[in-house]
């Protein structure tokens, strides 16, 4: 990575993240980055891991990756910390920010480390369940985070639930920065009238990872006895092996399909006959929001955190208790079989375009970044252009 002073006509904006190669993380700081480029900021991507990007990263916006983390012996991790250390720090030194924004517990850390040490301003958010992350920190750990967390202009929340398992943490009760913005609409091309698969289907969306609860709902499927429906769970991940094996010993291989990722999931919102969302944990789950605005009737589980704040059951999808196969493959059955209530919760489900529309979402990051950037680097008013997230 070469670095040299930025010869920059606008003010700066650093977005920081362990990685960009995939995730509703990536995809919400891939987009800030798009957005803010466009409106009177010269936006920075930095990833933490140098990672092919998973998500579209407009010519304009400069991205550097600080290290190769190939070998985990103990020297190169030594390794590795310095050179993303020093790296950080010289790239805060030349590109010279009005403000850095970071997602993700690890990312949080470094930059506030490094923002701390050469006095730019910075935003940190927690993106999932604190107990997975700051909570369980070591003493030294944790004292360590909480300091830089109370030094950020603002500790960023996507969901109420995440908020207050922070705050419940009696070391993280002495926050009062922090900032609640949910995740907005994914804006997508139009739907395509092509088929995307020649039976119904049940639809899960997400990477292929244990905390998702892929398992949970290929067992669940498993006992609904639906013969005339299959399931689609698009996205791929570490625990591909193991899901492909539980399909095979469930004898299920020609009705549950493991397609990988795709670019035209409007395709598959709108044409499945409903969206499951059965992940362990969550904080604030995109793919959720994005089968709700195509009015695809969607069912979650109901775990940490998000759901219930987007789901109110019965109403506009279906909750599901934490942890309930049966539970889950009994709602499977009550929807698959029931097309006035797909109906009902599909039309309520579209709602949240408005809700969660990018222009209220990015209005509310935009506003921030306002109040706490460098105030001399900030222009007196943001342009406004379409938002492409």
């Amino acid at each position: 990575m070469k670095i040299q002073a930025a010869p920059y006509s606008k003010p700066v904006l650093f977005f920081i993240i362990p990685s960009l190669k995939g995730g509703g993380a990536e995809r919400v700081i891939i987009s800030l980055a798009n957005y803010f480029n466009r409106n009177n900021f010269q936006s920075v991507l930095i990833s933490l891991n140098n990672d092919v990007p998973a998500y579209e990263i407009e010519k304009d916006v400069k991205v550097f990756y600080l290290t190769d983390r190939q070998k985990s012996r103990f020297i190169d991790r030594v390794y590795h910390i310095s050179e993303t250390f020093f790296k950080l720090i010289k790239l805060l030194r030349t590109e010279k920010p009005a403000c850095a924004l970071s997602f993700i517990t690890s990312a949080n850390i470094w930059t506030g480390i490094t923002c701390w040490l050469t006095r730019v301003p910075y935003i940190v958010s927690e993106r999932t369940s604190p107990d997975r992350s700051v909570n369980s920190f070591n003493y030294l750990h944790k004292h360590l985070a909480l300091s830089l967390y109370k030094k950020a202009a603002a500790v960023v929340v996507s969901a109420k639930g995440v908020e207050d398992c922070l705050l419940k943490d009696k070391d993280f009760k002495a926050l009062t920065n922090i900032q609640r913005i949910t995740n907005a609409v994914t804006l997508f091309q139009p739907s395509s009238d092509e088929k995307v698969h020649n039976r119904r289907f049940i639809l899960a969306v997400g990477r292929l990872a244990y905390v998702k609860g892929f398992d949970i709902l290929i067992e669940a499927y498993a006992k609904t006895g639906l013969s005339d429906i299959d399931l689609i769970i698009i996205g791929d991940g570490e625990e591909r092996a193991n899901l492909v094996a539980q399909i095979f010993n469930l004898g299920l291989k020609e009705r549950i399909l493991l397609p990988g990722s795709r670019n035209n999931l409007q395709d598959y919102y709108s044409q499945a006959e409903m969206y499951v969302l059965p992940s362990r944990n969550e904080g604030y789950p995109n793919a959720l929001v994005e089968a709700m605005s195509f009015g695809c009737p969607s069912i979650a589980l109901d775990c940490n955190f998000g759901p219930s704040e987007i789901i109110a059951n019965n109403e506009n999808g279906l909750l599901v208790n934490k942890g309930s196969i049966n539970s889950l493959a009994d709602a499977m059955r009550r929807l698959a079989g029931d097309e006035v209530l797909r109906n009902e919760l599909g039309t309520k489900a579209r709602i949240i375009s408005q809700t969660n529309h990018p222009d209220k979402i990015l209005g509310e990051w935009e506003a921030l970044i306002k109040k706490h950037a460098a105030s001399s680097a900030v222009p007196a008013q943001l342009t406004s252009s379409q938002p492409a997230l």
